[in-house]
C-alpha cells in the first residue's frame, strides 16, 4: 500500500474520471464478460433508478471475485430485486416491445410515482417563500435551524448510490428536483429568518461541482456577514466515490482554499461525509482526502442508512466508526432506509436496526459515541428508537424527537407497540392512545 504522500499525488496525477451510465455501462470490462441475462435485469432496474458510477469505484472498490455479493457493486449496479415483480415485469416488457423512448420513459415514470418519490412531506411542508410570497423551490426548510440549499450545478454526483432517497433528483423529472441558482434569494430568506444559523448545501452533490463554482455560492454568503449564520455543512459523498477531488483534480487546491476561507471567518465548516462499507475507507487516496479536509479547519462528520446487504451488522458498524475516529473524522448518523425506491429491498426491521446499533456501540470507545441512532427521517421529524422497553409487563419501543418539525417536539419520549416486522413509523401502533401526540387526524 501506497503511504508517502508525493508517490501517491505523482501515481495519479494523470488519474481521470471516467464515468459510467446506462448509455455505456457495458464497455466496463467486467460488465461486458457478464452474461446477457445478468446485463438487461441492470438495464431493466437502471431505467427506473439512476445508474452512474466511475472507474474509481470500478478499480479500486469492487471487488469483483464476489459478484453478485459485492457491496459497493450493489450499491453502485441496479440489481432485480430493488423493483417488485410487477414493476420489473412492467419495465422489462417496455424494453423489449417498445420501439418508442417516450413509451419506455412514460412506463418507468408510472412507476417511479408508485415508489413515494418525495418522502417526509419534502414537497408539501418543506419549500419556504419570502415574505413576498416567493416559493423558493431550491431550498428547504423544515427545522427552525437548518436550512438546505441546492444548487443547481450540484443536481447529480460522481457515482449514485442504489438506495439513494433523493433518486428522483436525477431522473429527469422536472417536477420532482429542488434546484436553484438563485444566492441572493438564500441571502434573503437567511436575513428575513434569523433563527436559521446552519446552511446545508445538498443535492445531488455540492462536490461534483468545480471549485470556482462553488466559491461563487459560499462567497456570496460570506460577503453577506450574516450575524446569525454559525454553520455551513457540505454534504458529499466524494470522498468515497471520488476523493482525487481533494487531492489531484486540478482545482482541488482551490476547493481545499475555499473550505480555508469559510473557517478563517470563524464559521464552522462540517463535511457531512457519507460512508456506507469499511470499503470505502480503506484506500490511501481517501485518507489523504480526509486529511486534506482537515487541515483546512473543517470537521468531518460521518453518516450512513443501516443497509441489507450492505452493513447490517455490529461489526460492520464498529469498523467504521473506530476507522474513522482514528482517521479525526466524527460519527454522526445511522439513519434507517427512508420509506422511497428500493426501501423493500435495502430496509431492515426497526427491531433489527436497534439491535445492530446497540451491539455495535458497545464495540466502540467514547470517542465514537458521538453517533445517534437509528433514526428516522419522518415527516415530523427525526425519531430515534431510543430502546426495547418493559411498561406493565408489555414489551414496547421507546421513541424519542432528536429533531422535530415542532422544536417543542425535541427530546419528547414516546412509545409504539412492540413490532419487529416494523421498518417505519408508519408500521407502529401508539401505545397508550390510538394516535402519537403529533398526528392530527
Amino acid at each position: 500500500m501506497l503511504t508517502n504522500k508525493k508517490i501517491i499525488h505523482d501515481e495519479i496525477a494523470q488519474y481521470k474520471i471516467q464515468t459510467y451510465t446506462l448509455e455505456n455501462f457495458r464497455k466496463i470490462p467486467q460488465i461486458e464478460s457478464m452474461n446477457y441475462e445478468k446485463q438487461f435485469e441492470i438495464e431493466i432496474v437502471g431505467n427506473v433508478f439512476p445508474f452512474k458510477t466511475n472507474n474509481y469505484v470500478i478499480e479500486q472498490l469492487i471487488d469483483w471475485n464476489n459478484i453478485p455479493d459485492d457491496p459497493i457493486f450493489i450499491l453502485n449496479f441496479p440489481q432485480k430485486n430493488m423493483l417488485s415483480e410487477v414493476h420489473y415485469e412492467k419495465m422489462k416488457f417496455a424494453l423489449e416491445h417498445y420501439s418508442d423512448k417516450k413509451k419506455i420513459v412514460t412506463t418507468a415514470n408510472e412507476i417511479r410515482m408508485q415508489l413515494n418519490p418525495h418522502p417526509a412531506g419534502q414537497l408539501e411542508f418543506n419549500i419556504p417563500k419570502l415574505r413576498n410570497g416567493t416559493k423558493l423551490l431550491g431550498m428547504q426548510h423544515k427545522y427552525k435551524e437548518t436550512c438546505l440549499f441546492f444548487p443547481s450545478q450540484s443536481q447529480t454526483c460522481h457515482a449514485y448510490c442504489t438506495f439513494c432517497f433523493r433518486w428522483p433528483q436525477f431522473v429527469g423529472i422536472d417536477e420532482l428536483k429542488f434546484a436553484t441558482n438563485e444566492s441572493n434569494q438564500l441571502i434573503q430568506y437567511l436575513n428575513e429568518h434569523n433563527e436559521i444559523t446552519d446552511i446545508l448545501f445538498t443535492g445531488g452533490d455540492p462536490m461534483i461541482m468545480k471549485a470556482k463554482i462553488l466559491s461563487a455560492y459560499i462567497d456570496t454568503i460570506l460577503d453577506a456577514n450574516l450575524p446569525n449564520l454559525k454553520s455551513i455543512r457540505i454534504g458529499s459523498k466524494a470522498l468515497s466515490y471520488w476523493p482525487y477531488k481533494f487531492v489531484t483534480d486540478k482545482d482541488s487546491e482551490d476547493m481545499l482554499d475555499l473550505f480555508n476561507r469559510v473557517t478563517n471567518r470563524n464559521i464552522n465548516l462540517a463535511f457531512m461525509a457519507h460512508f456506507n462499507h469499511v470499503k470505502e475507507l480503506s484506500t490511501p487516496y481517501v485518507k489523504l482526502a480526509i486529511k486534506k479536509i482537515r487541515d483546512t479547519g473543517a470537521q468531518i462528520r460521518t453518516q450512513s442508512p443501516i443497509l441489507s446487504k450492505i452493513n447490517n451488522n455490529p461489526e460492520m458498524w464498529s469498523k467504521m466508526w473506530n476507522l474513522q475516529v482514528q482517521l479525526g473524522c466524527i460519527p454522526y448518523y445511522m439513519f434507517v432506509v427512508r420509506d422511497t425506491g428500493a426501501q423493500q429491498y435495502f430496509g431492515i426491521s426497526l427491531v433489527e436496526a436497534y439491535h445492530t446499533f446497540v451491539n455495535a456501540y458497545k464495540q466502540v470507545s467514547g470517542l465514537a459515541r458521538t453517533v445517534r441512532g437509528p433514526s428516522m427521517s419522518t415527516t415530523p421529524g427525526k425519531i430515534l428508537i431510543d430502546g426495547i422497553v418493559s411498561i406493565n409487563g408489555k414489551q414496547l419501543l421507546a421513541l424519542r424527537f432528536l429533531q422535530g418539525r415542532n422544536p417543542d417536539w425535541v427530546q419528547k419520549p414516546f412509545y409504539a407497540e412492540y413490532d419487529e416486522k416494523a421498518m417505519w413509523i408508519s408500521d407502529l401502533k401508539p401505545a397508550f392512545s390510538h394516535k402519537f401526540f403529533f398526528e392530527t387526524k
